[in-house]
């Protein structure tokens, strides 16, 4: 039985998940600053157990297995030897120790914590439209925060979050509005965001390399919290922004009844076009979405749990599955497929025409 003495409330910081679960978070670990930020939605100052905890001690693991030099492990517990992190898992809680940014790592085991209490993690723009919500599961790039900015010059509409949500097996969709991160492209589309601000952008053109330059060099620069949290503020390629910064004086919703599912993708052809689809389908794209838009080590701890069978591949995709296709039951679902030669603000142009035209009739059926 792992035993630590319990955080003050001076010495943790503490998150509440819609209800269902609790981080605390050792407020001098390196990844606290971080995690301060990306959660700050959750922050609360009630104390009580925790089911995540965060810090940077690690457990000890006597007779450890090796698998390839890279993880070591036990029947509960992985460590990430390069990365120096470690994931616990017992009966109680799930534990992550770690001297670096550690959000990478929250991010799987929250997904899995929260489908063990009945709720599973998506990425997806989430909007609520009179008291009903909306979900636009769909890959990065394809629109999702040029098409919020939009919905939310609309009478009736309020925000969720543009990139994270929780969908439970009641059908009520549960918000993230984490920090949204604004990119050159959004210039014409969030104007104020712009307007005296000192930190430089690259120019729209060159911010797909300057992603691309992110992505590979993210996996090095996350082993150091500093330098991860000054690249994230002062990166060229975006700006941090709080959603009532974005949308100021306007609705954040934190949980709506579902009313419909729209998978949006980029496509090869010549208009946007939307197709009805099963909700099997939808299951099955809002599982693979969610995991391949995920970090590449938040994927690597996904692959390491069930590798070493501390959270098998059938327990983590099929109870997932379970809850997402008990969500999403009777739910209408679609597919909206809108051309890559389109820009954002192309593309969220046809989206907004769309789901006005989708949406009455799906009310009305709600109702």
């Amino acid at each position: 039985m792992h035993t630590r003495q319990t955080k003050t409330k001076a010495e943790a910081l503490h998150f509440d998940i819609h209800g269902r679960v609790r981080i605390r978070v050792d407020a001098k670990a390196p990844a606290a600053k971080q995690l301060q930020s990306m959660l700050a939605c959750f922050a609360t100052d009630t104390e009580g157990p925790a089911d995540i905890v965060v810090d940077d001690g690690p457990e000890s693991m006597p007779d450890a297995g090796l698998l390839e030099h890279e993880l070591a492990y036990t029947g509960t517990s992985v460590r990430f030897q390069a990365d120096r992190v470690q994931v616990v898992r017992d009966a109680e809680q799930w534990r992550i120790h770690g001297p670096g940014e550690l959000l990478t790592s929250v991010v799987p085991v929250l997904d899995a914590a929260m489908v063990g209490r009945g709720a599973a993690m998506f990425h997806a723009a989430t909007m609520a439209y009179r008291g009903h919500a909306i979900a636009l599961p769909a890959a990065g790039g394809t629109g999702k925060t040029s098409t919020a900015a939009k919905l939310m010059r609309r009478e009736g509409w309020s925000f969720m979050g543009d990139d994270w949500a929780f969908l439970a097996e009641d059908a009520t969709l549960l918000g993230y509005a984490k920090p949204m991160f604004i990119k050159p492209h959004h210039r014409a589309i969030y104007p104020h965001l712009f307007e005296g601000v000192r930190k430089p952008l690259v120019p729209s053109g060159l911010s797909g390399s300057v992603g691309r330059l992110t992505t590979v060099v993210h996996p090095f620069v996350i082993r150091y919290p500093r330098l991860a949290d000054f690249s994230r503020r002062w990166s060229p390629e975006h700006r941090m922004v709080e959603a009532g910064t974005a949308f100021p004086g306007r609705e954040v919703t934190t949980s709506a009844p579902l009313a419909a599912a729209v998978y949006i993708e980029r496509f090869e052809g010549a208009r946007s076009r939307i197709v009805e689809r099963s909700s099997d389908w939808m299951v099955d794209r809002m599982i693979g979405n969610f995991h391949i838009e995920m970090a590449g080590f938040s994927q690597r701890v996904v692959t390491g749990l069930a590798a070493t069978s501390v959270v098998p591949w059938r327990e983590h995709f099929g109870a997932k599955g379970v809850v997402l296709s008990k969500a999403l039951d009777g739910r209408p679902c679609h597919l909206l497929q809108v051309p890559s030669a389109y820009s954002a603000d192309e593309a969220s142009d046809d989206i907004v025409r769309y789901l006005e035209e989708l949406l009455p009739s799906v009310l009305d059926e709600e109702a």
